[in-house]
């Protein structure tokens, strides 16, 4: 699914044209796509923020995937006049937290929100990031905002690996993807 309106189609110019593929990073096998140049410009920042603003239209709360979604939650709640919510990777916040383990696609991890502070109970929740391939860590930052109370209307990503099977591991949630390779 597309955001209406015409700034997908700029955005996915934008992420054609400038993002960087590092091979075998982090790991031998694995072709890393390196979306900081597009981040790093002006137009490719405003076209992806405008795309994913309109995937995010209607929610309380975008929440920002460690550590590239955070950029893109700060961008996008700016944008709509929302808050943002940093989902962390394990270990970087201060007890107590909520805290989700799920397998990357190539290592173990561990998400984690505040577990004080910050009442989502009922606030419609967008998650952002970068990058969709196998679906865990959207799934993982899922599990862990309705743990928290929030529902989860939507996730939207800058590029989805479609060979990776992400979507449907996150199915059946609406998910917006700003370009599909």
């Amino acid at each position: 699914m597309k955001p209406a309106g015409g700034p997908d189609d700029a955005a996915a110019e934008a992420i054609a044209s400038l993002t960087r593929e590092v091979a075998d990073f982090p790991a031998p096998g694995i072709a890393f796509k390196d979306l900081t140049p597009v981040f790093a410009d002006a137009a490719g920042l405003a076209a992806v923020t405008d795309a994913l603003a309109g995937a995010a239209a209607g929610a309380d709360v975008v929440a920002g995937v460690d550590a590239r979604g955070f950029l893109l939650a700060g961008a996008v709640a700016t944008r709509l006049g929302l808050g943002a919510l940093a989902v962390r990777k394990g270990g970087k916040l201060p007890p107590p937290v909520l805290s989700e383990s799920y397998q990357l696609e190539y290592a173990q991890a561990v998400l984690e929100i505040p577990a004080e502070g910050i009442d989502l109970a009922g606030r419609r929740v967008v998650i952002l990031d970068d990058v969709l391939a196998t679906g865990g860590t959207l799934a993982a930052a899922r599990r862990l905002l309705q743990r928290a109370g929030a529902e989860v209307v939507a996730a939207a990503v800058v590029l989805e690996l479609a060979d990776m099977g992400g979507r449907a591991a996150v199915a059946p949630l609406q998910l917006v993807s700003l370009r599909l390779i």
